[in-house]
């Protein structure tokens, strides 16, 4: 069977478990109606269904190459993005402004799931453009704005965004591209920058590149470095697409998925590019654009987990093996664990989503705060879950699973670069531990203190699975406290562990939360409860472990 995006799955989550109503009682989203969301909704899923899943095994198939320099895009691509561009589906969270919808982070966030299912090498271009109007609304000029926004909103221009260097990888700071003063407002940016997704196509008549880089005499580290809009065509004074810039496509990775995602290494040989933002404060402008990216991408994954559940559904249901597959236990734990688990990243993911669209429209510190504590979680466990569903998607396959013509393996193969970009899933854990723990705790308590509340008010209703949230909720605040009196290699060294708990046990609070909006739910809930949230408990076992027993480990005992 094709795939089917879980339109009445987010709803369900909005509607009864992350509630999304009160965003439609601010003054900035009032518009966000119900009616409103059912429909957006409704329709991305037919776009999704129809138009982007039957070219996800083409792209996979038929990559993106280059040739004479110029990108060319998988069958059906180009068709497929016009269709995204005119329905405005890159801009349904953009400033009105400039011709968004102006619609929350939320439906977008919901959107970028289902499109991730459907057809993810695809899904990155709009992603990538999102993230950049983001970035440019908040730091660029009102001249940059006025004559960018507009063209990426359209989707006629697209963006990416240049961070990693060859010799620099996650350490940004050690970046070289240099920006020289031309004298006339504009910058002559000169180097190299790999992994860039999309980084050309022929999908969009411009291209629209966010470079970092380092004006000279420029301090060192992540203090020193500029951001700049660097666009792949220079505008004329209409605006309109001119002459060529002065960058190029180098080459084009061979990977080990996402082969319909052209993945560029580009070379940038005094091309001319504008500031965005401040001299030398070009990460936090950029970060902006991370921010955006980190929950996107663990969207993606949740995306991608969802067609690969579906599939391994449909053949469980057809193979026949002393009757259905789906018959056998141990197939049946497997759906019902991917299941499960997708179910618990997606309710993180668009408690995210809520959390910043309320922090936008009210201004109030708590929902940043808590904005700010749940993107790494979001992102961390939504690509994990990516990366484990679409593993077991496989194994329900059986030895199917590993011979490419039926496609299960593709959705493995798409999903595995989630936990590594936009900042390896360690990276996030890290963030989560440190930066997000510099208020000792307070945002975490706060929402560990309504998980725990949550619990008790269910107790009569559903009081096994009540309990058991409560007693995960409880020892995950003892593990926190714990982590805060460590040190910081310490807590970096049991930061991963520590980060899946906490996503296990906000997994648990939304099943339960389900559970008591519609007892048919209280099947999975508990399927989540019993089988999954105990490892919470082991996981806060090697969180609090430090980091002595893996430096008494020197690299010789890590030899051969």
């Amino acid at each position: 069977m094709a795939y089917r995006s879980p339109v009445a799955e987010i709803r369900f989550i909005l509607d009864k478990v992350v509630p999304f109503a009160p965003l439609a009682e601010t003054e900035r989203f009032a518009e966000a109606t119900g009616e409103t969301v059912e429909a957006v909704l409704t329709e991305a899923g037919r776009l999704c269904d129809e138009v982007m899943a039957p070219l996800s095994r083409a792209g996979d198939l038929h990559p993106a190459r280059l040739e004479n320099g110029v990108v060319r895009s998988s069958p059906g691509f180009k068709e497929a993005y016009a269709q995204i561009a005119e329905g405005h589906w890159v801009a349904v969270a953009a400033t009105q402004e400039y011709g968004g919808m102006g619609l929350p982070q939320t439906l977008c966030v919901a959107i970028n799931d289902m499109m991730s299912g459907a057809n993810l090498a695809l899904q990155l271009n709009p992603l990538l453009t999102q993230g950049q109007i983001e970035a440019l609304e908040h730091h660029a000029s009102e001249e940059i704005k006025a004559l960018y926004i507009p063209k990426l909103i359209a989707g006629t221009w697209s963006g990416t965004m240049n961070l990693t260097e060859p010799q620099a990888g996650s350490d940004v700071g050690a970046l070289r591209t240099k920006a020289e003063p031309q004298g006339d407002g504009t910058y002559a940016i000169t180097g190299q920058k790999i992994f860039i997704s999309w980084g050309d196509s022929d999908l969009t008549e411009n291209i629209c590149h966010l470079v970092l880089a380092r004006l000279p005499d420029a301090a060192p580290g992540t203090k020193g470095i500029s951001l700049f809009m660097v666009p792949k065509r220079l505008p004329d004074a209409a605006g309109n697409p001119g002459v060529a810039n002065s960058l190029k496509v180098v080459s084009l990775e061979h990977k080990m998925g996402l082969h319909g995602s052209p993945t560029c290494v580009m070379s940038f040989e005094g091309a001319t590019g504008w500031m965005v933002g401040e001299p030398n404060k070009g990460m936090a402008a950029m970060f902006t654009m991370m921010n955006n990216a980190r929950l996107a991408v663990g969207v993606q994954g949740i995306g991608i987990a969802e067609g690969a559940y579906q599939k391994a559904l449909d053949y469980a249901r057809e193979r026949v093996q002393f009757g259905p597959i789906i018959a056998h236990a141990d197939v049946r734990r497997m759906l019902a664990e991917m299941r499960a688990e997708i179910f618990a990243a997606r309710a993180i993911a668009l408690a995210c989503a809520v959390a910043l669209d309320m922090g936008r429209a009210t201004g109030k510190e708590g929902w940043h705060a808590r904005a700010a504590l749940l993107t790494p979680i979001a992102k961390a466990y939504g690509t994990d879950v990516g990366i484990h569903v679409a593993d077991q998607g496989i194994q329900v396959h059986g030895g199917m699973g590993f011979i490419e013509e039926t496609g299960a393996a593709q959705y493995l193969r798409d999903v595995r670069v989630t936990a590594i970009y936009e900042g390896t899933n360690g990276i996030q854990a890290m963030d989560l531990v440190g930066r997000k723990m510099m208020d000792e705790g307070r945002a975490a308590f706060r929402l560990l203190q309504e998980v725990e509340d949550a619990a008790k008010a269910a107790r009569e209703a559903l009081p096994d699975l009540a309990e058991a949230v409560w007693q995960a909720a409880e020892t995950m605040r003892e593990a926190t406290e714990a982590l805060i009196a460590q040190s910081t290699q310490d807590r970096f060294a049991g930061a991963v562990p520590y980060l899946r708990a906490f996503a296990r046990v906000l997994g648990a609070h939304y099943h339960l939360q389900a559970a008591l909006a519609d007892g048919a739910r209280a099947k999975l809930a508990a399927i989540y409860i019993r089988r999954i949230l105990p490892q919470a408990e082991a996981d806060l076992a090697a969180a609090r472990a430090g980091a002595v027993d893996l430096f008494a480990l020197s690299p010789e005992d890590l030899g051969a």
